[in-house]
């Protein structure tokens, strides 16, 4: 690792970043429930969050990609989204609670895709080296989900109001610790119509495979667990086996420098695309058997990491001039518009049948795999990914 580089300051922003979303997801909803809120309340509660990142990462890569500033825009956005988390503090009935996710997350939602890029202007000759940096985000997931569970055993429920606001105030000093390396990547003197380049068959085919794929984790995160409690699986066993899918990706983007150097990147997307459905095919079907669970679990090294460390080279080497604009599109049909479309999908499947609805998405694996084999060509667009 080059000397010059930042590396435990961008590793930082990325353990706090996602340590945030380790104490959110699996417990936010624990706390609206000892709030009195319905099921239905609860679940629009929490789709607020992926709704705003379809729109909010567009409009602050618009911004960083024409005005510049990219590394103030990450702190005062990192700055927004804890001032205006504050509000659970001052109200818990739903509308005001309604309009204080969305402002939040409108702000904390923008400033990944932008500190992503701030993270590859550090990386000049050695993009690869990203799933390196960005590791620290797995392992501040995983380290949050175990103690903030911890915690809330032996404390209030509302103490995660505290660690939360803990946490987005550990973000917001985290970005104040790096700026973007001016010239780190390509600039105005190759920039692109952002109209030319979205107007390629590939790309529209990247951001297809994006939504898709993104769709078929929707039961997955939606009634994972669930499923799991209803087959008789304890507690500890269903945290075991989501630790288990974090600790594959940690293990993946130790090595996914080298997997870059050394195959395409068509050739990692089909590979992640296809063993995605294999892993919800197994879950769907083999879901008493913990061997093949465990096995299932592992391919979210797949499904997310190795797609995911593809996807920012990807949007690297199109992007050019417009890197900003491009994380921002992929953060937002990928996770905002996929995440939240596989929500609501697996919500009106799972009463028919949960292997239906795990089924369903393999399905959308599959369709992923095929729109990427057909039209996902990256022949005449890569440049080799250097891990040195």
């Amino acid at each position: 690792m080059s000397a010059a580089l930042p590396y435990w300051r961008l590793s930082g922003f990325y353990f706090f970043y996602f340590a945030l979303l380790g104490t959110w997801v699996p417990y936010w909803s624990l706390y609206l429930k000892s709030l009195g809120f319905s099921s239905e309340e609860i679940g629009i509660l929490s789709s607020l969050v992926m709704v705003t990142k379809i729109v909010a990462p567009s409009l602050w890569g618009w911004l960083a990609d024409n005005f510049g500033y990219r590394s103030r825009i990450i702190r005062l956005g990192a700055f927004m989204a804890t001032l205006a988390f504050v509000g659970v503090y001052v109200r818990s009935d739903f509308w005001w609670l309604a309009g204080v996710i969305v402002s939040y997350s409108f702000f904390w939602n923008a400033v990944l895709a932008q500190f992503d890029v701030l993270t590859l202007s550090h990386l000049s000759g050695q993009y690869g080296r990203y799933s390196l940096i960005r590791v620290w985000g797995s392992i501040g997931f995983i380290c949050a989900v175990f103690a903030v569970g911890w915690w809330l055993d032996h404390h209030p429920i509302v103490h995660l109001l505290y660690l939360i606001t803990l946490l987005l105030s550990g973000i917001w000093l985290a970005s104040l610790l790096v700026n973007e390396k001016p010239n780190g990547l390509r600039r105005d003197a190759q920039r692109q119509s952002l109209k030319g380049i979205l107007r390629k068959p590939a790309v529209i085919a990247f951001f297809v495979v994006s939504f898709f794929l993104q769709l078929s984790h929707g039961p997955y995160y939606t009634f994972f667990s669930i499923y799991l409690e209803a087959q008789s699986y304890s507690k500890t066993a269903i945290g075991g086996l989501w630790s288990l899918g974090v600790i594959a990706e940690v293990l993946l983007f130790l090595f996914m420098h080298r997997l870059l150097a050394r195959y395409s990147l068509r050739g990692i997307v089909l590979w992640s695309l296809g063993l995605s459905c294999l892993r919800w095919l197994l879950i769907a079907y083999f879901v008493q058997n913990p061997v093949v669970l465990v096995f299932a679990q592992c391919l979210h090294a797949a499904s997310f990491g190795s797609y995911h460390a593809a996807g920012i080279e990807i949007i690297r080497h199109w992007f050019t001039g417009h890197h900003g604009q491009g994380m921002a599109m992929y953060s937002g049909l990928s996770f905002g518009l996929g995440g939240a479309c596989g929500a609501v999908l697996s919500g009106w499947t799972w009463d028919l049948s949960a292997q239906l609805c795990f089924t369903a998405a393999g399905v959308a694996a599959a369709i992923a795999f095929f729109v990427a084999w057909v039209w996902f060509d990256l022949k005449t667009e890569a440049e080799p990914v250097s891990s040195t």
